[in-house]
């Protein structure tokens, strides 16, 4: 059984309170109680009538200003998405090929789930936060409702209850990434390398490569220290100059 205090379900600007109840309902059944909304649409959520017997998850549930705040703390973000034919800047997954990745990283280390909102879903901002994505398959465009979503996704994760081998690996969490990501671009902005009008799709392609490298918390501090040096290489010989 994966250790519930480590799997974070995180709720992006969504919409309705009943919906909202609906997924702490789903969590509870299953055993998790890490709720983090980003930027929920309404404050009256924590008291939705939907959240039959997960009252106190809801009362504890947690509010971020940004996705990237919500994830700081985890070593993988896993997006959903129920559309067809959008095109993704990272590898699909059904919920049960996902399970298992997800149980063997829970052994160790904290993994946040993204669940859009009910108009839009996650945006690419968002997506870009994340490792890979998960797609309910369904039959038909009709896509399934928020609290169901997130009760297939926690079924498929709970379903296998053997002990999942801990990861000999400490990957970097979100945060380190965000660090290494930071410096990495301003160097890219400062070398002409990325231009004005393209600075948000650079930055999102940026974050994406760092996510698909799979970096231990080890090489994310190396690779720190080093892009630091020659930041302030530069800014030495720019001096001197």
């Amino acid at each position: 059984m994966p250790k519930a205090g480590h799997l974070h379900v995180i709720l992006v600007r969504t919409r309705n309170p009943l919906n909202i109840g609906a997924v702490a309902r789903a969590m509870s059944n299953f055993g998790f109680n890490s709720l983090r909304l980003v930027n929920p649409y309404t404050e009256a959520f924590r008291e939705a009538r939907s959240a039959v017997g997960a009252a106190q998850l809801l009362k504890d549930a947690r509010e971020f200003k940004s996705v990237a705040d919500a994830v700081a703390d985890c070593s993988l973000v896993v997006g959903t998405t129920a559309l067809r034919n959008r095109k993704l800047p990272h590898a699909l997954k059904s919920p049960a090929a996902a399970a298992p990745l997800i149980r063997k990283r829970l052994a160790s280390q904290d993994v946040a789930i993204l669940f859009g909102s009910e108009k839009t879903g996650l945006s690419a901002d968002d997506l870009s936060h994340c490792h890979w994505s998960v797609r309910i398959p369904t039959v038909g465009n009709i896509s399934m409702n928020l609290g169901q979503a997130v009760a297939v996704c926690l079924y498929e994760i709970v379903r296998d209850r053997k002990s999942a081998p801990r990861e000999k690996i400490d990957y970097a969490t979100t945060a380190q990434l965000e660090r290494v990501a930071a410096i990495f671009f301003e160097l890219l902005r400062e070398s002409g390398y990325v231009k004005p009008k393209t600075e948000p799709m650079s930055e999102r392609k940026l974050r994406d490569l760092l996510r698909r490298l799979q970096i231990s918390e080890d090489d994310a501090q190396q690779l720190q220290g080093m892009l630091r040096q020659i930041a302030w290489k530069i800014g030495a010989a720019g001096d001197r100059a």
